[in-house]
């Protein structure tokens, strides 16, 4: 029989960074006991995004974050929304040009991911915050 469970993750992250929730995820599926179905996670924040992406090589998230700060250089003259600070517009065009939800089946028990992959919530701003990750699960 279909069944779904609903969970919230607060994420508190130290600053702009990767920060994997990968095992966070796991555990939810393991504890909602779901064999096949679907994970939905949603980050509710325009400043943050979700990605899966490789967690064997740090280098990966470093190059990223190299690339994402050429794109969108921190105190970029083009932009006029700065009410929290240089990094506020770069931050929300960042969310725009990533993803702010993500699916993945659930199949013998497990997220499928692949060998290499991992879910990392992307902490856009400069500041500590506190992220709200919703997950909704639907398996039986």
């Amino acid at each position: 029989m279909l069944r779904q469970a609903s969970h919230e993750l607060i994420v508190a992250t130290r600053g702009r960074g990767f920060y994997e929730i990968t095992s966070e995820v796991e555990s939810l599926v393991e504890q909602a006991g779901f064999k096949t179905g679907l994970a939905t996670i949603h980050v509710r924040h325009t400043s943050a995004s979700l990605l899966i992406q490789e967690n064997a090589d740090p280098e990966v998230r470093r190059d990223l974050e190299r690339f994402f700060s050429r794109l969108t250089p921190d105190g970029d003259a083009l932009f006029r929304h700065t009410c929290e600070g240089d990094d506020d517009m770069p931050a929300h065009v960042r969310t725009a040009l990533t993803a702010v939800n993500l699916s993945i089946p659930i199949a013998g028990g497990r997220l499928v991911l692949g060998t290499w992959q991992g879910i990392y919530l992307w902490e856009h701003r400069l500041a500590s915050h506190r992220r709200g990750v919703a997950v909704h699960l639907l398996g039986e």
